[in-house]
């Protein structure tokens, strides 16, 4: 892949007559890299498409809808019409379009991929998280594509995975209806023959006839020794990825490839004008009623403590401000806390700039933007600092001791407990929500401001209902 300093209009996608050579079908192994030039807008772009369309999935399921399931599909759909990534549903099609826009859709699916990949290939949780997505995007679009789809990308890829002859399927029909999970119509599913080693969760789970060393596999199961091979390939990759990173060291997209997990592809929560603002009196309630455990936690130790160090300031400064916090407010705030344990002028001398940058009123006077969960979860927490995410960074035998303070009764606190030491920490977080509240978040946690701003607005929905 050739990065061009050439910025093009990204709504001219660039014209390749191989392409539909190179992009026959929806389904892709991502076997060979990339050999196109593509420019360094262009490079960002479907990078960040990538990113917003592994996290509808990871959304999806945060929604509570189960995996694969079509209420799963269905969330995943409509979310990604309403992000406008056509080109992403588009591969989702039973069968593989020969047009110009499937064969872009295809290009933009198999580029993105491998952009990711130099960009997850850093560390064990960020391979891990993109495994995942891989794996379930890979089995969201097989699951969609019909038999004929199936069979000629079988053929494209030469797994050597062949469907029964229709003799066969009657001398077994009895054998096959009884031994094959979920079957409804024996006559139109096609079977293949794989050898059982390759199958072993189905084998495990019963699911299919097993007979001479061979597992009968219906066409709707076959994803199973596929996708065991396509978790194989792409660890591997990702190690060897990692182990090159050297050879990726390109300050044009050095600095997109290293933060590509942290950007945050919602809402910014930047304080807006003629919006209600948040009187810091009402914080104390705020944070027992609306507060995500992060924010609860640090503006629980400021309180006894009358004190941060500069990380936990700047993530818990910015979620305030995001929630109406006004400036002349946040410094009242701050000020009447600190000066509980300091005198006013090391407040002013040492303090008192950091607010003001983060309301952009000196240094660069940006209008900085609160922190998202994925960033917040990714922040390295040191020694006596409160900042970062509890899901991740607390012990799991704590997070129950305190979500059973909270009021969470012992049985939720022990299912987030699972869901934070098995690594789910936004998972964790929206459980936390639905048992807090009664009721589940509409579109899953991504963002701390986002749980504030859909806690309030429940709040306030129960309130008119009940007049």
């Amino acid at each position: 892949m050739d990065f061009t300093a050439n910025r093009r209009r990204l709504n001219q996608p660039i014209i390749n007559d191989s392409l539909s050579e190179l992009y026959r079908h929806d389904l892709n192994m991502y076997v060979d890299p990339p050999s196109q030039s593509i420019s360094l807008s262009e490079f960002e772009d479907i990078a960040l498409q990538r990113v917003q369309l592994f996290r509808i999935i990871e959304q999806a399921s945060l929604k509570g809808h189960k995996l694969y399931t079509d209420d799963w599909k269905e969330c995943i759909k409509g979310d990604l019409s309403k992000a406008t990534l056509k080109s992403f549903i588009r591969l989702m099609q039973p069968y593989n379009g020969q047009t110009e826009a499937d064969h872009q859709a295809r290009r933009i699916d198999h580029i993105s991929h491998f952009i990711l990949r130099v960009a997850y290939c850093r560390s064990e949780e960020l391979r891990r998280w993109f495994l995942s997505r891989e794996l379930e995007w890979f089995r969201l679009k097989f699951s969609e594509k019909s038999a004929e789809s199936i069979r000629s990308f079988l053929e494209l890829y030469k797994l050597s995975y062949t469907p029964i002859s229709d003799e066969e399927k009657m001398e077994l029909r009895e054998e096959l209806t009884q031994s094959t999970s979920g079957i409804f119509v024996l006559d139109t599913t096609a079977f293949y023959k794989v050898p059982f080693t390759e199958v072993c969760p189905l084998v495990k789970n019963r699911r299919v006839l097993l007979k001479g060393g061979y597992a009968y596999v219906p066409s709707y199961e076959l994803v199973v020794p596929i996708l065991s091979k396509f978790r194989a390939d792409l660890s591997a990759a990702l190690t060897f990825y990692n182990r090159r990173l050297p050879l990726f060291d390109d300050d044009r997209i050095n600095p997109l490839l290293t933060n590509l997990h942290r950007v945050h592809t919602g809402n910014n929560y930047v304080v807006r004008e003629n919006t209600d603002s948040v009187d810091p009196a009402n914080l104390d309630a705020y944070s027992k009623k609306h507060f995500p455990l992060c924010m609860r936690h640090m503006h629980d130790v400021l309180r006894a403590e009358h004190h941060h160090k500069h990380q936990a300031r700047l993530t818990y400064g910015l979620f305030l401000k995001g929630i109406g916090l006004l400036y002349e407010d946040a410094v009242r705030f701050w000020r009447d806390e600190f000066t509980k344990k300091m005198d006013s002028g090391k407040f002013e001398k040492s303090y008192l700039y950091n607010i003001k940058h983060q309301y952009g009123k000196v240094g660069r006077m940006l209008n900085y933007t609160p922190y998202s969960c994925m960033k917040i979860i990714l922040t390295n927490v040191g020694p006596g600092e409160h900042h970062g995410c509890p899901f991740r960074n607390w012990d799991p035998n704590f997070i129950k001791q305190k979500l059973v303070e909270g009021g969470i009764s012992n049985e939720n606190a022990n299912e987030i407990k699972e869901l934070a030491s098995g690594g789910h920490c936004q998972v964790a977080c929206g459980k936390y929500f639905e048992y807090s509240h009664g009721k589940a978040a509409a579109n899953g946690i991504n963002h701390p401001n986002q749980y504030f701003e859909e806690s309030v607005n429940l709040e306030k929905g129960n309130a008119e209902s009940k007049k």
